[in-house]
């Protein structure tokens, strides 16, 4: 397996991750631990489930209408003006949601919380990427992965403990010294904007990308059962989407700057990695689904026991990120997802027979095993994105990843949840029979078949490229790009 020589991280570039990941923490946190809290919510207001429902629903649409505008605002504004700014609207949509006085108003807020916590991952891979070069992107993504790859585990375990503790609206009010923290940080450490270009605004662009990913999120999330397909509404909202997107691709490749530069997919390390980054949005979110129905209705657990029993695959994920993005730096992004991906199924087929009620210690670590490929594979498919990527084009590229996560995690919940309820005929089946248990053993053939999907696109990577001689003529697959400073 051929290794690269890679520098190593200076003292300047951990710091910079340690300041931007003081702001990506609890905006990733945020996308999870809030769906402990609906039950609690809905009953102080009285909202049925269609209403509050949309606490959840608006923020993420909200993250898809904004995310493509990351690009085009740093190359307009500068990274330092625009993260400082995506932390403080964050913080005040977090004090907003935690004041709310009814379930309209708390959806509202919700959508001020939500533009600037759609920007504040973004920013942070843009300003890294830029700030490490492709040979030292893996080390320093595996730390700001770090967060990334744990709030959906550690979400729900967090926001049961505040709710219990403090009540549901102290998991907004948690937000705020966080931020503060972050905003004093950034003041102080990020560098100033330096030499912007204007950078065009894209009109068309516009009105055919937000518009449709927002409608297309949405109709993913009316997918909670089999009626989601014959549901003319639902099928109208995902037609239109499909239509914007597809105008949107039309539009992109016939324009000199479009908001966001679809060309990136003619690197091939770019491309895979994109199909990798989806479906590992639906590995991660889809048995976040799954996992706590099957412990409430086939275990009888509680909220609390079974945020500790999904503990486990947060400490694979994490024991992964340790030394992931060593690995990727050294061998590339290749075989670390591959041996990834095996290890991800591998966690996953004890849960294919769940009929046979295996128990919970073989279950946890299962889960275990699943996060630790779950992890390697988050920070290596990340890590490669960026192998061909260009400086000018990092900003793009970020905005690019981010909508393909987002649309992964949203499909991979919509699917899941249609491909379980077409599993369950008989709603009224009493929990714990054997039937459900069945049925949720079912589905995760399904998560299965996804996983194994992904040895397709990985096959596909690039192999890494191994040390030059001395004196020896640069590759043509070879990034030529110097070493890079951080993201004006």
């Amino acid at each position: 397996m051929p290794t690269i020589k890679a520098p190593g991280l200076d003292r300047g570039l951990i710091v910079l991750a340690a300041v931007l990941l003081a702001g990506a923490v609890a905006s990733l946190l945020d996308t999870t631990i809030v769906s402990v809290a609906l039950e609690s919510i809905a009953r102080d207001f009285g909202a049925s489930e269609n209403s509050f429902q949309w606490v959840s629903t608006a923020y993420l649409l909200t993250l898809a209408l904004v995310t493509p505008l990351v690009g085009w605002s740093v190359d307009r504004f500068g990274a330092k003006p625009m993260w400082m700014f995506s932390i403080t609207l964050f913080l005040l949509g977090s004090v907003l949601c935690g004041t709310a006085w009814s379930i309209t108003s708390l959806v509202v807020f919700r959508v001020v919380k939500g533009i600037g916590g759609g920007m504040i991952l973004p920013l942070c891979q843009a300003i890294l990427a830029q700030a490490a070069g492709p040979q030292r992107f893996g080390r320093v993504m595996s730390l700001i992965a770090l967060p990334a790859q744990l709030a959906p585990i550690v979400g729900p375990v967090l926001g049961g403990f505040i709710i219990d503790g403090l009540g549901w609206r102290w998991i907004f009010f948690v937000n705020v010294p966080i931020c503060i923290v972050a905003l004093v940080l950034a003041w102080r450490i990020l560098p100033a904007p330096g030499g912007r270009h204007a950078a065009p605004v894209d009109p068309g662009g516009l009105l055919l990308l937000p518009p449709g990913l927002g409608l297309l999120v949405y109709g993913f999330s009316r997918f909670h059962d089999t009626e989601g397909f014959t549901n003319p509404v639902t099928m109208l909202v995902l037609s239109a989407g499909i239509a914007l997107l597809g105008g949107f691709a039309v539009h992109a490749l016939r324009t000199v700057n479009p908001l966001l530069d679809l060309r990136l997919f003619s690197s091939r390390a770019f491309s895979a990695s994109s199909v990798l980054i989806f479906l590992h949005g639906v590995a991660v979110y889809g048995p976040l689904f799954l996992l706590p129905l099957f412990y409430a209705r086939t275990r009888g657990y509680d909220a609390g026991t079974i945020g500790w029993l999904l503990a486990p695959q947060g400490l694979g994920t994490l024991l992964a990120i340790a030394f992931a993005g060593v690995l990727a730096d050294r061998y590339g992004s290749r075989p670390l997802v591959l041996w990834g991906t095996a290890v991800t199924a591998l966690g996953t087929v004890v849960f294919t027979q769940l009929f046979a009620a295996p128990d919970d210690i073989l279950l946890s670590v299962s889960l275990f095993v699943r996060g630790l490929g779950l992890g390697f594979v988050g920070v290596a498919i990340t890590a490669g994105a960026y192998r061909d990527i260009s400086a000018v084009a990092i900003a793009g590229a970020t905005g690019m990843i981010s909508v393909v996560q987002r649309l992964g995690a949203s499909f991979g919940t919509a699917v899941i949840a249609v491909i379980l309820a077409v599993q369950l005929p008989n709603a009224s089946t009493l929990p714990g029979s054997g039937h459900i248990a069945s049925a949720y053993g079912n589905t995760f053939w399904w998560m299965l078949t996804f996983t194994l999907i992904s040895f397709i696109p990985a096959a596909v990577l690039p192999r890494p490229r191994s040390k030059r001689p001395s004196g020896t003529a640069q590759p043509a697959d070879t990034d030529p790009t110097p070493e890079r400073g951080p993201l004006a």
